[in-house]
């Protein structure tokens, strides 16, 4: 199992916080693709992930145990 940690829009767009799934050793690109076919009204392409804290690219896997965040984009000035 995984979990998942979703914040602001993402957060409001599904009534949840945090998903606890099993996706291990899927990639983030693979957990996005599959995010985005169960929540329809999300869209995670262009969305900044952390995996364990640390930035994390798509093509990163993911293991038993792990927490990945969507991060999307600040805006501010």
């Amino acid at each position: 199992m995984i979990n998942i940690l979703l914040f602001a829009h993402l957060q409001e767009a599904i009534g949840k916080s945090e998903l606890n799934i099993d996706l291990s050793d899927y990639t983030v690109g693979q957990i996005k693709q599959w995010m985005e076919n169960q929540y329809p009204q999300l869209s995670l392409q262009n969305m900044m992930a952390a995996v364990n804290e640390e930035f994390a690219t798509d093509d990163i896997i993911v293991k038993d145990g792990d927490t990945l965040a969507f991060i999307p984009p600040i805006s501010g000035g």
